[in-house]
């Protein structure tokens, strides 16, 4: 079984305006609200390929409510633990040419709740994925991540975090199955700039040095790199295709990944359909559908289990 957790997760409103002018009323061509963060993403791109997962996390008001429903209709397994107080974030997205994100605070999760999330974790069982994503609310502990690796350390769970920096660099002597930052990420954890693939190759060994087993580390427009606990080095640059929204687009790629290894035991073919999932968002105005997907590979869907 794979779990997702979303520790702050969101109502997205993605918007499209020719043209963003500060001070002004602006008009929107294009609009639609989307259940939102990180962990949700993989959700449901997991699902739109075939794969259940439950979405964990916190919920509140009539906005939480939105969200696990929205969530649902997509097919997504969800046990929120619902707040008492507070709403659950509305993120609004605007896209102009740029992109601008405005991204609400969120409630107040409380200790009660986090005991609560940490109840749900004890049911994980041996080989069950659980995937850690984004950024933590300054109402929860900022090692957080930290706290749940270790209280689920020696159960043979599979751990797959997208986190930066900090949050990330303190859970790899846990020994995580994947991890997934960008090149500018994996830069600012150095402290370096990285400009060509050598040195991302040189920066993400450093990373299973330190204890990850396999490294995806994503380029945006110039595609990824892995780096597998088998000692493999696989590059690729990413499909043709307009790029309208970048959002989702490296969850995407996380979960492309899981569906490839899951269906096939290969390294290989995940990074592959890992690359073709996460483009094939970014050509979206939100998250992929699997006939997205498809319409992008150039093996046949049978190649990866689909």
């Amino acid at each position: 079984m794979i779990y997702t957790v979303t520790f702050n997760p969101s109502l997205d409103y993605v918007i499209q305006v020719d043209k963003l002018v500060p001070g002004e009323i602006n008009r929107t061509t294009h609009e639609a609200v989307y259940p939102g963060g990180k962990g949700n993403n993989v959700s449901v791109i997991l699902s739109n390929l075939g794969h259940s997962s439950k979405a964990l996390g916190f919920t509140a008001g009539f906005t939480g409510e939105a969200l696990e429903n929205m969530l649902k209709e997509f097919g997504c397994d969800t046990a929120f633990i619902r707040l008492p107080e507070g709403s659950t974030r509305i993120n609004v997205k605007i896209n102009a040419g740029e992109e601008t994100e405005i991204n609400g605070q969120g409630p107040v999760i409380t200790e009660e709740a986090q005991q609560a999330l940490f109840e749900q974790l004890d049911a994980l069982k041996k080989e069950d994925i659980l995937v850690l994503a984004g950024s933590i609310p300054n109402t929860l502990p900022s090692d957080i991540y930290e706290r749940i690796l270790e209280h689920l350390q020696g159960r043979g769970i599979h751990f797959v975090v997208d986190a930066t920096k900090e949050l990330l660099l303190k859970v790899l002597k846990y020994h995580p199955f994947l991890i997934k930052p960008n090149n500018h990420e994996l830069g600012e954890m150095f402290g370096v700039t990285l400009k060509t693939r050598d040195e991302i190759v040189t920066y993400a060994k450093k990373l299973q040095e330190m204890g990850a087993k396999n490294v995806l580390v994503s380029m945006a427009g110039d595609g990824a790199i892995l780096l597998t606990e088998d000692g493999i080095i696989y590059k690729a640059k990413p499909p043709k295709g307009k790029v309208l929204n970048s959002v989702g687009a490296g969850d995407s790629m996380v979960a492309g990944f899981l569906t490839g290894y899951l269906n096939t035991g290969e390294y290989e073919k995940a990074f592959r359909l890992g690359v073709v999932t996460g483009s094939a968002t970014a050509f979206q105005y939100w998250l992929a559908t699997k006939e997205d997907i498809v319409a992008l590979m150039e093996d046949k869907p049978e190649t990866y289990g689909l």
